[in-house]
């Protein structure tokens, strides 16, 4: 997707220092700074290498990369089909109100109908309500009922060493 003064692309291993740049900025913005534990290494080794777990793609504004979004396949076992879910959209600040984040849903939305996804999912923190309003406008559901359960650090290793004992 792109114009004279905009386009998206795939993001390639010589991202991978703006796609960690990217990642914090979201993180300052979503007040999580804290929890940012990624590298270079890790998403050089996450997002290039011999197992991608993720991809993720740049947009630029007359040449200047103004926002990324990462993204991964999932699956609907009701739907019988993939997904994706993006993980993180993110726009720099002084780049916003030039619909830029849209154009970047719109890529990922014409990506998921030509990879046959039944669904394109995402997560909005509850108190973000700039977010939240620009989504519903765009057709978006609010699922509401369900709850996001998370494991990580020490809790994820906690379950893990538990023996499984069946009854």
């Amino acid at each position: 997707m792109s114009t004279a003064d905009f386009r998206i692309e795939q993001a390639s291993v010589e991202d991978v220092p703006l796609i960690l740049a990217f990642i914090k900025d979201l993180a300052v913005y979503e007040k999580l700074l804290h929890e940012v534990v990624a590298t270079e290494e890790l998403l050089r080794e996450n997002l290039f290498g011999k197992n991608p777990a993720a991809r993720a793609v740049i947009a630029y504004y007359n040449q200047n990369p103004a926002g990324f979004a990462l993204f991964f396949h999932n699956f609907s076992t009701f739907m019988g089909r993939p997904g994706i879910y993006l993980e993180d959209l993110f726009v720099k600040p002084e780049f916003r109100g030039k619909g830029i984040g849209k154009a970047l849903l719109i890529y990922l939305a014409q990506y998921a109908q030509d990879h046959n996804c039944g669904r394109f999912e995402w997560a909005v923190l509850d108190w973000n309500q700039p977010s939240i309003d620009f989504y519903v406008s765009l057709g978006a559901k609010l699922k509401k009922e369900w709850i996001v359960n998370q494991l990580t650090g020490e809790t994820l290793q906690n379950l893990a060493q538990q023996e499984i004992h069946i009854k």
